[in-house]
């Protein structure tokens, strides 16, 4: 009980008259959404502005304004053939949903997503994106992943990663990444056309980062048939992209990038062999074998394996490398050290491989360099 040996009103008794805070925040909600639901066009734009202003305020206001009186009305504006109506109800669901899971499914559940998939049409690249944006915000909730990828919404993704802005495009990557990892998503087919743009975006992204993982793993799913792997070979600096993922990637991204180089592999030795090989890859592989996940190590021993020239049967098998490189490092520096000083030896290996295939380029570029006078 508050207690106040002040003659002033207490401010927290319930004589005083003088609402609470949290009454105070309650009339808000309410007033907002009855101008929502019965305000001309003016007011519920700026209903919608103060709702958006207010939920990234803090999460417990992103829960107090998502009451189904608020919600079902924003819903209601995204179809309005008036922009500034559009983009205000976009950005206020769009705030209401970031970091609060029972948000984004009320959301969902009130029948967001297929005007949501009709602004994914629209001319306006700034309303495309936000949708983007809020599709992505949305799909990261796994009740929500099944309804949204049945929505139709995946091929547009992909034409938002082939010509949107950047911003567009990282956020169609995610939001393509978090339907993919639903299972029951089974029938969810991404075209092939998503992987020059993908590749664009891992050759330029830090290849530990989330977003190289994500990209990784949309490339390993795109590398499941003959027509992606075609593709994937067939793109300028595709394979060197991936190699340097197996050497610089997170254990994820190294999981998917060799994955996708066995993928290529297998489908046809012949063909691909040369190519990664030519790129080198084995320094990479070799150090995988000591240092990846488990599947990870699998695949790079397999891809060793054929990559392996067939022609010298004389070579140490694959399978040996890591246990000689094992066995040297307990000569140097004792068992108890082996393990870290063999992964130091293939991390060395990687970086000389580096540093020659640099010196290749610039020694390549230079060939292609025409000689200019000077002025």
């Amino acid at each position: 009980m508050c207690q106040n040996s002040s003659p002033n009103p207490n401010p927290c008794s319930p004589d005083s008259g003088e609402p609470s805070p949290d009454e105070k925040k309650q009339a808000l909600v309410r007033e907002l959404a009855l101008k929502l639901s019965h305000g001309d066009a003016v007011a519920r734009v700026q209903a919608a502005r103060d709702i958006r202003r207010h939920a990234r305020s803090s999460p417990k206001a992103r829960s107090l304004f998502a009451s189904a009186a608020v919600v079902q009305p924003l819903v209601s504006m995204l179809p309005s053939p008036d922009h500034e109506t559009r983009e205000a109800s976009l950005l206020a669901l769009l705030n209401l949903a970031v970091r609060n899971e029972r948000n984004k499914d009320k959301i969902v559940k009130t029948g967001a997503v297929p005007h949501l998939v009709e602004l994914l049409r629209s001319e306006n690249c700034g309303l495309r994106e936000l949708a983007t944006a809020a599709i992505l915000t949305l799909s990261a909730s796994d009740a929500n992943k099944t309804i949204i990828a049945a929505s139709g919404v995946v091929p547009l993704l992909v034409q938002i990663l082939i010509s949107g802005g950047i911003q567009g495009k990282v956020d169609a990557v995610t939001a393509l990444y978090n339907l993919s990892i639903c299972k029951e998503n089974t029938f969810l087919e991404i075209s092939v056309e998503a992987i020059t743009p993908l590749l664009a975006l891992l050759k330029d992204s830090k290849k530990y980062s989330k977003f190289a993982e994500k990209a990784t793993s949309l490339l390993g799913i795109l590398a499941e048939s003959e027509e992606g792997r075609c593709v994937i070979a067939e793109s300028d600096g595709a394979i060197l992209t991936l190699v340097e993922t197996v050497e610089e990637g997170s254990p994820f991204s190294t999981e998917y990038a060799v994955g996708i180089l066995l993928s290529l592999c297998k489908g046809c030795r012949e063909k691909y062999r040369e190519l990664i090989l030519k790129e080198g890859a084995i320094p990479g592989l070799l150090l995988l074998t000591a240092d990846g996940t488990t599947k990870a190590r699998v695949s790079a021993h397999e891809l060793l394996d054929l990559l392996r020239d067939e022609s010298k049967p004389k070579r140490v098998p694959s399978e040996d490398l890591e246990t000689i490189v094992y066995d040297i490092a307990t000569r140097v520096d004792g068992p108890e050290r082996a393990e870290e000083t063999a992964k130091k030896l293939l991390h060395d290996m990687v970086r000389r491989n580096m540093e020659l295939s640099i010196n290749k380029l610039q020694h390549r570029a230079a060939l292609h360099t025409p000689n200019v006078p000077l002025t």
